[in-house]
């Protein structure tokens, strides 16, 4: 099942955020991890993460750093630092309160007349 570009576009930075709390990756890493962990339902093209990833670091909430690669390459690392890590957390919270307030009304957990 396709999730709609909508529903991605505010979960996306959270996302990749909570990947680099686990360990410092590089953009395609952070691209396959994605769609293993998500069977396929998050499969995004390295023109949608690289810039986020560039965001998140101008916002002071990531560091890269060149490590090695396979071969000679060397590749591009992203790690969250301090203040990304509290960010992360926060959003974590956040998703959390989001979720259940919309599996209520999905699921009709709650009713205004009981």
């Amino acid at each position: 099942m396709k999730v709609s570009k909508e529903l991605l576009k505010g979960s996306t930075t959270t996302l990749i955020l909570s990947l680099l709390d686990t360990k410092p990756r590089y953009g395609y890493e952070i691209i396959k991890e994605l769609e293993v962990k998500s069977d396929g339902i998050f499969s995004f093209k390295e023109g949608t993460i690289y810039p986020i990833l560039h965001t998140l670091e101008k916002k002071g909430l990531i560091v890269s750093f060149w490590g090695e690669g396979t071969g000679k390459r060397k590749r591009k690392y992203y790690k969250l630092n301090d203040a990304g890590r509290e960010h992360i957390q926060e959003k974590k919270e956040e998703w959390s309160v989001f979720k259940d307030a919309v599996d209520q009304v999905l699921h009709g957990e709650k009713s205004v007349w009981e």
